[in-house]
Formats: structure tokens, sequence, C-alpha cells
């Protein structure tokens, strides 16, 4: 974990923000959750650590780490939410529903679509799947 949190420490040098210890506090959170959260869900659990963090400040920063390709976001019911960024290969992920947890996903479609869209030139993408994991399922 020491190297990892040196390297998001070298990022946020890099890209000239001030390496603080709410950032990496942050940062490690995100690390810890194999899923997305909200801003009210980073807040609620570092309300033990930092009882005063407002809410705009936790939302700056998550909008300060996702610019800098830290964190990942996505839309879930209509609330923005975060996730630590995949970075190191292409992939997709499948996300559940309920309890958030996602899934990674290997295969990528894009060159199938492109094949059928003639005359255009997909310059990015982003493919997510919802609903429920194996766990949430079970219980439904």
């Amino acid at each position: 974990m020491a190297e990892e949190m040196k390297k998001y420490r070298d990022r946020l040098r890099d890209n000239g923000l001030k390496v603080t210890e709410k950032r990496m506090t942050m940062i490690e959170l995100f690390l810890s959750e194999n899923r997305y959260l909200s801003a009210k869900e980073v807040q609620e659990k570092l309300y033990e650590k930092y009882p005063g963090l407002s809410y705009d400040t936790i939302y700056r920063n998550l909008y300060t780490l996702k610019e800098i390709d830290v964190l990942e976001n996505t839309n879930l019911e209509g609330e923005m939410q975060f996730k630590i960024s995949c970075t190191d290969h292409h992939h997709h992920h499948f996300i559940c529903e309920e309890c958030g947890n996602t899934k990674v996903i290997h295969y990528c479609p894009v060159e199938t679509w492109q094949g059928e869209l003639e005359g255009v030139e997909i310059t990015s993408h982003k493919v997510e799947l919802y609903g429920l994991c194996r766990e949430c399922k079970s219980v439904a």
C-alpha cells in the first residue's frame, strides 16, 4: 500500500497540487473500496477523522482527483459517484445497482461497433453494465 500511496502523492505533485492529509486519506478510502462512492458516503466514512470536513470540500476534491485521473466517475441513480481509477489496462465494469460493487469486464465491443457504424470514427467510449451481483441477487 505504501508504494501505491507514493504513486498518488507523486501524481498530486506532478499536477501542481498540494499533498494534504485529507486528500491522501480520501485516496486511501477509495483504494480500500471496490465500488463507487457518493460524496455523501465519502463524508460519512471520513467523519470520525474529520468531523468538520464540509460537503463542498469533499466534492471539490473528488472532482480535482477525477481531473488528474486518480478517480473515475459514473452516474448511479441520478447521483455522481466515484471510484479509484483503473488506468493500468483498458476494460469496462459491471456495477451492482444494490451494493455498488464493481467487477471488471475485459471484453471490449468497440471494434464491432466501429464496423457497424459506417463513416464514423469512434474516438473514446465508456461501457458500464448494471444489474445485481450474486450476493444481492440471492437476497432479492
